[in-house]
Order: C-alpha cells, then sequence, then structure tokens
C-alpha cells in the first residue's frame, strides 16, 4: 500500500492516511495500550470444538476491564495526544463499548471526556460509561446518527473527536489483539474470525497478521441487517446503509470508515454474514464453554465459525474467534434463550391443523413419539378444526423435515414456522383468547415433571368424555414444566374429575374463577 505517512493530528477528523502495511506494523508493536488494557487469555472452547469437530479458540476481550476491545484503540489514540489536546478534552460517539474505553482513558489520563451515544444504546452501557466519569449525551438511532451530532459539539466545544475505528492510531491499538494471537499460538491457524461494525478490529488484526503470517485467513463477520462493509467492498466504494439492525448494537454502523475499508478490502480473505438466531446459539455455545455470557457482537465470530466449517464441510481444522464484548442487558437474556435452540437447529416449530374431535390431539402427540416437546399453544376455537402452535426438539434440519412430512402422511396438515420471523416474535405469544365452544370448561395449571412422557401421562388419564379446550406450554429449561390447561368438563363428572386430579398427583392450582382468565379468555 503505497503512500506517505500523513499528519495524524485530530481536528476534524483523521484524514485517511495512506499508510504502509509496514508502517501499520510498526504502529502495533509500539502501540500504548497496556497501560489500560491487559493481555487475554486465547481460550481453547473444549465442547464446542468436539461438536464441530475443528479446535476453536476464543481471544478472551470480553474479560477487559471494560468488557470488550475497544478501550485498547481509544487510549492509543488518546495517549498520542499533545497536552493542550487533552486539557480542551475529548469527544467521541459510540453505541457504549469504545465510549466506555474512551471514559476510562480519560481518567487515566485526567481530561474531560464527553459521549455521544444513539438512544438505542442498552442502559448497562449507559450506566458504565457513567460510572468512570464520561458525560454521555444520547442522540439518534444509530451509531451514525450519534456521530454527526458529536461532530457538531466537537467544533462548539473545541474538543478533539476520537473515532471509535476509523483512525490509524486506533487501528493499531486493536491490532494488538493480531499481536497477541500469533504469540499466544505459534502453531498452525487456519482463519481467524472478526466482528466487523465500521471496521477498525478487523482492520487492526488483520494489519498484523497479514504482515507477520499471511498464510492465515482473515475472515470478517457482519450480521445479515448491518452488512455495510460487505456491501462496500462489493460495491468497490462505501456504501450508506439506509438502516441497520440493532440486535447487535455493537456492529450497528451505516457507513464504514474510510481508512478501514480501505484496509479490509485488501487484507480481509472471506466475509461471512450471520444472522440473529445464529449469534443466539452462538452466545449459549460460547456460555456452556467458559461460563461467560456475550453480547451479540461479541458473539458474531462463533457463530461465523460454525457456519463457515459446517459450509465448507471442515473438519481438523484451528479457528480462532475474537469474542470483542461482553456487555449484555439482562433483560436481553429472555429472547437469546428463545432464540438459541432455533439458530442451533435444535428445535422445529410447526402450526398444524386437527381435527377438533375427541382423540385427535392424542394421536398427534404419538406422532411426535420420544421427542421433547418444546412449546404447545392451542385455544379451541372451531367446531371442526383445531391449529395448534407447536415447538419439538430435533437434532437437526433435516429431522425437522421429516417431521413436517409425516405430520401431513397422517392427516394433520403442517406448515413450518421455523424461519418465519412473525411467528417467533409474536404469534407464539398470541395464541388464545375468548372462545363460544369453551363450555363448562375448567383452568387449570399444572406443573409437569420435564422427562419424556409426562404429557401423554397427563392425555391418557383423562377420561374419553373430556375435552381439552386450552392447551399452553413452554419449555424454560427447568427440571419441570408449567403448563395452563382448559378442560370441558360437564357437571355431572365433577367427581371423577377430582379423582383424576388426584391420582394424576401433578400439583396443580384451579383457576377457573381467576378474573384475568375471566376477562381474556373465557
Amino acid at each position: 500500500m503505497p503512500g506517505k505517512r500523513r499528519s495524524s493530528e485530530n481536528k476534524k477528523k483523521t484524514a485517511p492516511a495512506a499508510l504502509t502495511l509496514a508502517d501499520y506494523l510498526q504502529k502495533i508493536l509500539t502501540a500504548r495500550v497496556y497501560d489500560v488494557a491487559h493481555e487475554t487469555p486465547l481460550e481453547l472452547a473444549r465442547s464446542l470444538s468436539r461438536r464441530v469437530g475443528n479446535q476453536v479458540f476464543l481471544k478472551r476481550e470480553d474479560s477487559q476491564p471494560v468488557f470488550s476491545f475497544k478501550l485498547r484503540g481509544a487510549y492509543n489514540k488518546m495517549v498520542h495526544l499533545s497536552a493542550e489536546q487533552l486539557k480542551r478534552g475529548v469527544i467521541c460517539a459510540s453505541a457504549g463499548n469504545h465510549a466506555q474505553g474512551v471514559a476510562l482513558g480519560a481518567r487515566q489520563l485526567g481530561c474531560r471526556a464527553l459521549v455521544v451515544m444513539p438512544v438505542t444504546t442498552p442502559k448497562l452501557k449507559i450506566d458504565a460509561v457513567r460510572a468512570l466519569g464520561g458525560d454521555v449525551v444520547l442522540h439518534g438511532e444509530s451509531y451514525s446518527d450519534a456521530y454527526l451530532h458529536a461532530t457538531e459539539l466537537e467544533r462548539e466545544q473545541g474538543l478533539t473527536f476520537v473515532h471509535p475505528f476509523d483512525d490509524p492510531d486506533v487501528i493499531a491499538g486493536q491490532g494488538t489483539i493480531g499481536m497477541e494471537i500469533l504469540r499466544q499460538h505459534q502453531g498452525p491457524i487456519d482463519a481467524v474470525f472478526v466482528a466487523i461494525g465500521g471496521g477498525g478490529l478487523v482492520s487492526g488484526v488483520a494489519a498484523y497478521i497479514k504482515s507477520v503470517r499471511p498464510e492465515i485467513k482473515v475472515i470478517g463477520v457482519q450480521m445479515n441487517d448491518s452488512d455495510a462493509m460487505l456491501r462496500s467492498v462489493k460495491a468497490g466504494k462505501r456504501v450508506t446503509l439506509a438502516d441497520v439492525g440493532l440486535f447487535s448494537d455493537g456492529t450497528a454502523v451505516k457507513l464504514v470508515g474510510e481508512e478501514t475499508f480501505r484496509l479490509a478490502r485488501e487484507l480481509v480473505d472471506e466475509f461471512v454474514v450471520v444472522d440473529t438466531d445464529a449469534v443466539c446459539a452462538a452466545i449459549k455455545d460460547v456460555f456452556q464453554d467458559t461460563r461467560s455470557i456475550l453480547e451479540p457482537a461479541g458473539a458474531m465470530g462463533v457463530a461465523a465459525v460454525k457456519q463457515y466449517a459446517d459450509r465448507h464441510k471442515l473438519k481438523g481444522r484451528t479457528f480462532v474467534s475474537i469474542t470483542c464484548g461482553a456487555n449484555m442487558n439482562f433483560d436481553r437474556l429472555r429472547f437469546v434463550a428463545e432464540r438459541a435452540e432455533v439458530g442451533e437447529q435444535r428445535e422445529a416449530l410447526f402450526a398444524v391443523t386437527i381435527p377438533e374431535e375427541r382423540g385427535s390431539f392424542k394421536r398427534f402427540c404419538e406422532l411426535i413419539g420420544p421427542r421433547a416437546v418444546t412449546e404447545f399453544n392451542y385455544r379451541i376455537s372451531d367446531s371442526k378444526q383445531a391449529h395448534v402452535f407447536v415447538g419439538v426438539a430435533i437434532a437437526n434440519r433435516e429431522e425437522a423435515d421429516k417431521l413436517g412430512r409425516n405430520f401431513a402422511r397422517h392427516g394433520f396438515e403442517a406448515l413450518d414456522l421455523t424461519d418465519d420471523e412473525l411467528a417467533k416474535q409474536h404469534v407464539r405469544h398470541m395464541v388464545g383468547g375468548r372462545s363460544e365452544l369453551a363450555q363448562d370448561e375448567r383452568l387449570y395449571r399444572f406443573i409437569f415433571p420435564e422427562r419424556p412422557g409426562a404429557l401423554m401421562r397427563f392425555l391418557s388419564s383423562m377420561h374419553p368424555g373430556w375435552n381439552i379446550s386450552l392447551f399452553h406450554y413452554r419449555n424454560q429449561g427447568a427440571d419441570y414444566g408449567r403448563i395452563l390447561v382448559g378442560i370441558q368438563v360437564p357437571r355431572a363428572d365433577k367427581k371423577a374429575f377430582r379423582e383424576f386430579l388426584e391420582t394424576l398427583a401433578y400439583p396443580c392450582e384451579d383457576e377457573t374463577d381467576n378474573p384475568v382468565y375471566r376477562m381474556f379468555l373465557r
């Protein structure tokens, strides 16, 4: 990459300096990061490695003091500023992790830090920046919106802008991760997987690896709804996205940097695009191996390793994924847990039509066989047909297809909803409502043991004259399941029904008189 070094003095924004690979190698080797950062472990993910048939190492940047790699680049930039610049203070725009790096660096260097963050930034990250002494301004829906506002404040207040990715000093700081990887693992490495937002991390890592061990592939990873770098490389110029997905807020960038685009286009070997379900599954994978919970951006590389190895049928290779962040809002774990099984292709979702007649529910459950039912939603609504929403544990995607065909072969029309976003996000929680057909209905909450055969035992113990008019169940990963059941029991069968409950011996609670039930379901 020919060209002369330009001044890195930052007034409005550092101009893209046409530094050579040798220039970047020198900047990385002399980067000042260890005043605030530490060399993170390179750990073998043993369970994941066994499952994918390849050695998968995790570069644990999630273990940094701010739970992200971003402090490396931020501090390396700030430590190169003049005393006058530090006296005036610094400003940055960030979705959260870079902000924490700037705030920590400012505290270390004794200067003011003003941080502009999108309003969509998780509260966890906002609180973390404030705890480090940073002044926070919330503005816009994405990083790009926050960036434009930060440039206005920069001019108004005479601050120095610390760019989160498009700056040679920032890029060099992130490149120290590549330096550590090659020092920690001197044996063969087939590829290093790096999440991409604006491109600072992948540019720095690629600059070092391609300088020292060019045979190692550097593979950039993007979300399918935030793939500005991939689109830019394909177009041969920077492309601005009209919108970006916010699940992986750490990589939600509409426009990549000029310098990072130049470096990524020349140095990144391949790109892998992952989706939300795959990232949720990867978060679970890393938790199982490390007991640590990554944020979505931090798990993107792991999702890409699995996808890449499967697509190319690779075994016995050595891959490194940079787990670049762990600033996860606790409340988001509900969503992650919900989607992880689908992302790992361990759960299939179906909408199944069954005849509204005695025994059809039991016949349908018999077709599921020994597989674990993960969810079941049903509400009586028609005198001839019933529509149920069912989740079933599977070993692979092919098993879901086979199961759907088997339902149809036995007269149960089935619609596969495994890849349907509307079904996964909303419909599964909305099945139900009032029904004029639910006469003589009794409503009970049961606690079932979470083991094969528990549901069939319940159905087999029921009197054949009683009809299930409502059923809701979702496997929450515990050793017991909570189930809501509506059963139509004629008044004359009250005694027999009490005996049924006693024989069943599942803990239960009568909710028939619950005002919530009467308001929404009766």
